[in-house]
């Protein structure tokens, strides 16, 4: 695939915006840029950087390599478009039918284990309650997702205000709760209710691989002292819920169009053929 210049890609750009009937305003909202900085992109005067074109993706419902392929002029990509769509609508029921096959719901038994793995190793900091602990699940999940290209619990992580939060949580923890496998408390933490939880019982270690066990453990090292607006803001600068619109769920795939500062896979010994 052949990249194309700044200015094909703003004239592709623009030819999306006006096939999806988007004004310069609403697109400039979308984007969460001002409006002007459109007009200079469909210019080809504006650099856009790897947010934005994952932002602009998402928003189009195209892969990135189409969006920046150099051999589809813009020509050929407009007149493309209805049939992009057919062909699109396809490929999202047969990976429906894909998911359902090889991923019917979420593996209750890893979520639970990595939940306790999680409680028994940082569960009695203070600052560790419920919206803490979403961000490490939601890190762990996604961390090893961009290394493994794998699933570690199989939760599903919703965009809300605070951050990403995995939607199957209270199910299942109010289950733990009954079990007396986990405690809940609610505690008042810097003049703020707060809820906590504690581990009743031990992860079973032996349904966590090495591999597992090791992004979790860089997940704790680097974040378990945040606090919850810390952690919050942080999460929200990561691409996955930069780019997913409000309240709905963030596709795993977004991890691999992280910026340096959030991936945690090495891309560059990748391309060099270093495994």
């Amino acid at each position: 695939m052949s990249t194309i210049t700044r200015q094909q890609l703003g004239e592709r750009i623009k030819v999306l915006r006006e096939d999806f009937d988007f004004s310069q305003e609403e697109l400039a909202k979308k984007l969460e840029i001002a409006r002007p900085a459109i007009s200079q992109i469909e210019a080809g005067a504006r650099d856009i950087n790897s947010t934005e074109l994952a932002k602009i993706a998402n928003i189009f419902d195209i892969s990135l390599d189409t969006l920046l392929d150099k051999e589809v002029s813009v020509k050929e990509y407009k007149e493309s478009r209805e049939d992009a769509k057919k062909k699109l609508t396809e490929l999202r029921k047969s990976k429906k039918q894909d998911i359902r096959i090889s991923v019917p719901q979420i593996n209750e038994g890893k979520f639970k284990n990595v939940l306790l793995y999680i409680l028994e190793k940082c569960g009695a900091k203070p600052n560790v309650g419920e919206t803490v602990l979403y961000k490490l699940l939601y890190f762990a999940d996604f961390n090893f997702f961009e290394i493994y290209e794998e699933q570690l619990t199989g939760a599903t992580y919703r965009k809300i205000n605070y951050g990403p939060a995995p939607q199957e949580f209270t199910e299942i923890v109010n289950r733990m709760i009954e079990k007396k496998e986990i405690r809940k408390e609610v505690n008042n933490y810097h003049g703020k209710s707060q809820k906590h939880y504690f581990p009743l019982v031990k992860a079973d270690l032996n349904q966590l691989k090495a591999s597992e066990k090791e992004v979790i453990d860089k997940v704790l090292d680097r974040l378990s002292d945040f606090n919850a607006t810390d952690i919050s803001n942080y999460s929200h600068d990561d691409t996955p819920w930069k780019v997913t619109p409000e309240k709905e769920v963030i596709d795993y795939d977004l991890v691999f169009y992280r910026t340096p500062s959030y991936s945690v896979r090495s891309y560059s010994e990748e391309q060099n053929g270093i495994q």
